[in-house]
């Protein structure tokens, strides 16, 4: 299996889409150096931010040749889950053979298999997928939470690199990261507000909605958290705390998506079945964007002069 160092800062890219709906490729291309420029340590497109729900298998693998074609050095993780095992299955070969270093497969939603049935599914990837590939459990989004005990009965198999968690229960994720102590295996947070916590109980990062908008402050929390610096990565939380509440006022990747708009890095296109941000949240999202924007103190100035702050000092 490839190497991947899944620790640090992961955005949930966005797929940009032009007013009929198509998918932009330069807009997407340019977000991705951006974020690449921003000192992240890795990028994952098609995933539940980039609207893989309405994305055909042809898109999903442009998607991510796109990105792969045009960063330099940060690994790409493609989003290849499905409810269906053998689409998800598929989806996994072609992005593997499209170059990705890594896939993010949410669990299967809506048909809410058992935890057996869970099991079998993600070896049934892992075993014909020779890339390390991250299990995505968010529990609002598939009806069906990944226990624990399934959890660590997966990270047992080679390719079984990481968990994406979402589930809201720091418990659970807590028993998750010490249960898989002697395992190579990175747990990660799939919700920006519990990032920090996360990392408090063994979290080694975070697949983050919030680093499309504020790359580098997200970059300096994990950081600190990572090295120890616990008071420099709370106050770095708290300064990003209403984008994070923001960010989940209407069903991602709706406000996230505005939010890329107001800043210039993207359209606010959505495909149905989303639509735009209501209008009674879009003040209050310029407001928190143009507070961020008023206060430099991002990264360094927060941090000791040995902390680290991009993918690039750790």
């Amino acid at each position: 299996m490839t190497e991947l160092d899944l620790e640090g800062v992961f955005p949930a890219m966005c797929t940009p889409f032009d007013d009929d709906e198509r998918i932009d490729f330069e807009t997407l291309q340019e977000d991705a150096r951006r974020l690449e420029a921003a000192g992240v340590d890795g990028l994952v497109p098609v995933g539940s931010t980039g609207e893989s729900a309405t994305l055909t298998h042809d898109e999903h693998v442009q998607v991510v040749e796109a990105v792969i074609d045009a960063v330099d050095d940060v690994p790409v993780i493609a989003g290849t889950g499905s409810n269906n095992t053998r689409e998800a299955l598929e989806l996994s070969e072609r992005a593997a053979d499209a170059g990705a270093d890594g896939l993010l497969l949410i669990s299967p939603y809506y048909n809410k298999p058992e935890q057996r049935g869970l099991i079998e599914h993600y070896r049934t990837v892992a075993d014909a997928v020779d890339l390390p590939q991250i299990v995505y459990n968010v529990p609002s989004r598939t009806g069906r939470n990944i226990e624990p005990d399934t959890a660590v009965e997966l990270a047992s198999h080679e390719n079984v690199a990481g968990y994406k968690a979402a589930s809201g229960d720091l418990g659970q994720i807590g028993e998750i990261a010490e249960r898989t102590r002697d395992e190579e295996f990175a747990v990660l947070s799939g919700d920006d507000a519990m990032t920090l916590p996360i990392i408090s109980v063994g979290g080694t990062g975070t697949i983050s909605v919030a680093a499309n908008i504020e790359p580098e402050r997200t970059c300096a929390m994990v950081g600190a958290a990572l090295d120890g610096h616990y008071e420099q990565a709370r106050e770095l939380h708290h300064e990003l705390g209403p984008l994070f509440r923001t960010l989940f006022l209407e069903t991602n990747p709706i406000p996230v998506k505005e939010a890329m708009r107001i800043r210039g890095y993207g359209p606010a296109t959505l495909r149905p079945p989303l639509s735009r941000l209501s209008e009674e949240y879009r003040d209050e999202l310029e407001a928190v964007l143009a507070d961020l924007e008023d206060d430099p103190a991002v990264a360094g100035d927060a941090l000791p002069d040995d902390a680290p702050t991009t993918e690039g000092d750790r």
